[in-house]
């Protein structure tokens, strides 16, 4: 994850803090300061840190409930709005779906519960409200902030643990691709609402809705994707058609060929043409910034690829993808030189002309197999 910085790993997931996080931090200091001085201030800090931290134990309720059915998290990030865990997949069957995505909001719900214990239960909503007040008794904002975080957790809404809530239990009763299409559906009316609610209340609200359409809009393409990918092979997918660049080459000559053409990735080979990595538009342009156009492309480029045949199956190679977290496969023919290149957005062209040509096989983007 770029701007993030690795501060220690659990059982092989590597915890991350993205810097605009500590930036997060810094403004919580000055909002704090400025109502009640520097006592104020790191007290406020110590809150955040410590509701973070709670965030951090509520993905890791996730990892652990993942990591039972044999999904593997390489690692989860803290930014200012919440954290990211990066499973390698979802699990298929509706009932570990559930048990992987009820797991966060469970831990969260105890660690309310231990809290309110100590409390000896006298929290209750204005708490919230007033969690900005310096003068609110910090355990007593945590344990609110971890019942609003079950709460809002379990919104039947993706990104949301209670969309996927939703969909697991959907599934239970009809195909994986119905149950996403009815649980993002659900969220986007959820999130229209929440627009609404946002144009006559709380602005904020309208910044969650659009978060939350768009979230559930990705997820159902996300599936519509890898049903449209099942039957097919790669080479009905792949790019045959691409710019290649030698390890010789600077990264102003990548550059010239990202004005000079339409691609975003760009495949470093060597002279047999075997791949050496992938060069993105992304690092192509941090290297410029950073090191100027007399730069190397080996330097710039990401050099673990994923590579398959091209008569693998797609949905196989979309996986891949996924898991990798790469931004394109590299396609080999038998001597395993590259001939192709593969991506989602290959794969969402695809389904577009599909969809416009229903009735042909694969329509005006098939190629003849590839041996």
């Amino acid at each position: 994850m770029p701007w993030s910085l690795t501060v220690g790993h659990v059982y092989g997931t590597a915890v991350r803090i993205h810097v605009t996080f500590l930036l997060f931090l810094v403004w919580i200091w000055v909002a704090y300061y400025q109502q009640g001085g520097s006592g104020a201030a790191w007290e406020g800090v110590a809150f955040v840190g410590l509701l973070f931290f709670c965030v951090l134990l509520h993905e890791f309720g996730h990892i652990f409930a993942a990591r039972r059915y044999g999904v593997k998290t390489p690692e989860v990030t803290l930014w200012p709005f919440g954290g990211i865990a990066r499973l390698e997949r979802i699990p298929e069957k509706p009932s570990e779906e559930l048990v992987v995505a009820i797991a966060g909001p469970l831990v969260n719900v105890v660690i309310a519960a231990l809290l309110l214990l100590y409390l000896g239960g006298n929290v209750g909503v204005e708490h919230i409200e007033n969690i900005e007040n310096p003068h609110v008794s910090l355990i007593a904002k945590l344990a609110a902030a971890n019942i609003f975080l079950v709460v809002f957790n379990l919104i039947p809404a993706f990104p949301m643990d209670g969309g996927r809530v939703l969909r697991a239990l959907l599934a239970m009763k009809m195909s994986h691709a119905q149950a996403t299409q009815t649980a993002a559906s659900i969220g986007q009316g959820l999130a229209v609402m929440l627009g609404v609610l946002g144009i006559f209340g709380n602005p904020m609200l309208i910044i969650i809705a659009v978060f939350v359409f768009l979230a559930a809009t990705g997820e159902a393409g996300q599936v519509q994707m890898k049903q449209a990918a099942q039957g097919l092979l790669v080479q009905d997918a792949m790019i045959t058609r691409f710019e290649t660049l030698g390890p010789q080459a600077s990264v102003g000559d990548a550059a010239e060929a990202l004005i000079r053409t339409t691609q975003k990735e760009f495949p470093i080979v060597d002279g047999a043409d075997h791949l050496r990595g992938v060069l993105t538009r992304d690092a192509m342009i941090h290297a410029l910034q950073a090191k100027g156009p007399a730069s190397s492309v080996i330097e710039a480029m990401q050099g673990e690829v994923p590579t398959v045949g091209a008569r693998t199956p797609l949905d196989r190679a979309l996986k891949l993808i996924t898991e990798s977290g790469a931004p394109v496969v590299g396609v080999l023919d038998a001597s395993g030189k590259l001939i192709g290149l593969l991506s989602p957005e290959n794969v969402g062209e695809m389904m577009m002309l599909r969809a416009a040509q229903p009735d042909a096989r694969f329509g005006p983007w098939a190629k003849k197999p590839v041996a």
